[in-house]
């Protein structure tokens, strides 16, 4: 059962990164149930809290999306270089972390605190968001949602949390993953 549940936490992770360029406002769902169900898999030591956190946080963009305007959230400018920031940021966060420890100590990667692996993988999202869609206002299709246009916070806001969100919650699990793994 742990391995068709994990299957279809797969899917539904790849499902939320396809959802992210069709209906961002369903990404976080979508991570959401994949989390969900890589939980009750058994096979990472996910804990109920941070189902629990998830879920609030989900469940709270996911609202604020909602209340956007509907011409904000059907554009897609941009969202294709957050998601490679996002990426990017989560590789970059963990492995800051994965060379800061002792690797002449046996299975000093444990030795740090998770909540420390944990943080740096959402600050390395949330840090790549955000330079990548100041990247993409360089571009000529960015240009009017440029930080001096006054759209921009708004613009990174209403695509940027979503996104975050659909796409920590996958890395978290591949995260945990390297992690049991050694």
């Amino acid at each position: 059962m742990s391995v068709v549940l994990l299957i279809m936490a797969l899917l539904l992770f790849a499902g939320a990164i396809v959802l992210l360029f069709e209906r961002e406002v369903l990404a976080p769902a979508a991570s959401l149930l994949g989390l969900t169900a890589v939980y009750f898999s058994g096979l990472l030591p996910l804990s109920p809290n941070m189902l629990i956190t998830w879920l609030a946080l989900t469940v709270i963009v996911m609202g604020v999306s909602y209340m956007q305007p509907a011409a904000l959230m059907a554009q897609r400018r941009g969202v294709g270089y957050m998601l490679g920031g996002a990426l990017a940021g989560m590789a970059v966060g963990v492995m800051a972390v994965s060379q800061s420890v002792s690797h002449e100590v046996s299975h000093a990667v444990l030795t740090v605190p998770l909540t420390v692996w944990y943080a740096s993988l959402v600050a390395g999202a949330l840090i790549g968001i955000f330079l990548s869609f100041l990247l993409y206002t360089r571009s000529p299709g960015g240009r009017d949602v440029g930080m001096s246009s006054g759209r921009f916070f708004t613009y990174v806001a209403a695509k940027g949390f979503p996104l975050a969100i659909a796409m920590i919650q996958p890395g978290l699990v591949l995260m945990l993953w390297l992690l049991t793994r050694g």
